[in-house]
């Protein structure tokens, strides 16, 4: 089981509320990027191809999502899942601990649906992405690695506000993505 030895305090994560509102508005650098080869396993792979029909090389999405299309097929509405590096900072404190969190790609950027809405088209590395309207909360998995505390701050209030939990995307042009890449507003 992916577990982390930090739980941050509620007053902790509302203390980092001023930092992660300051990211950046347009653009962010690639800072880890994690597949899902099972759940339960993390790999931090330097590059992957994404695509719109099987998402992220080597991530299981493709073969077992959560979400899944009238047909049984895995839904595209949460085939990428980025997280704000400020926040997971916030949460989970050094990078080594942001795998746990089952997200793909982590970024230093305003994820609020006020700069990031629902449509919003994004270059990431030689692909483009966009964002969904599907939400993504914390749940039980997300309580065990981080705590009760995190996952409240996350799934309300401010944190919610602005999606500290994360977002979701479609891939919309294949390509590939490399650490160090650019993801920045279309």
């Amino acid at each position: 089981m992916l577990e982390t030895k930090l739980h941050r305090t509620r007053a902790d994560l509302l203390a980092a509320l001023p930092f992660i509102a300051e990211a950046p508005k347009d653009k962010a650098t690639v800072a880890l990027i994690v597949t899902r080869p099972d759940h339960g396993l993390r790999k931090t792979p330097k590059t992957v191809r994404i695509s719109a029909d099987k998402g992220i090389e080597g991530d299981h999405w493709s073969r077992g999502c959560w979400l899944k299309t009238e047909t049984g097929a895995p839904h595209p509405e949460v085939q990428i899942n980025l997280m704000s590096t400020r926040a997971a900072e916030a949460i989970a404190g050094n990078a080594a601990n942001w795998p746990a969190a089952g997200n793909n790609f982590f970024v230093d950027i305003d994820m609020s649906p006020e700069n990031l809405p629902p449509g919003s088209r994004l270059s990431l590395g030689s692909a483009e992405i966009e964002i969904t309207a599907q939400p993504n909360k914390g749940c039980q998995l997300f309580i065990d690695r981080y705590g009760r505390d995190a996952c409240v701050f996350v799934n309300f209030g401010p944190g919610l506000a602005m999606r500290m939990r994360g977002l979701y995307a479609r891939v919309i042009k294949n390509g590939d993505v490399r650490l160090g890449d650019t993801l920045s507003k279309l």
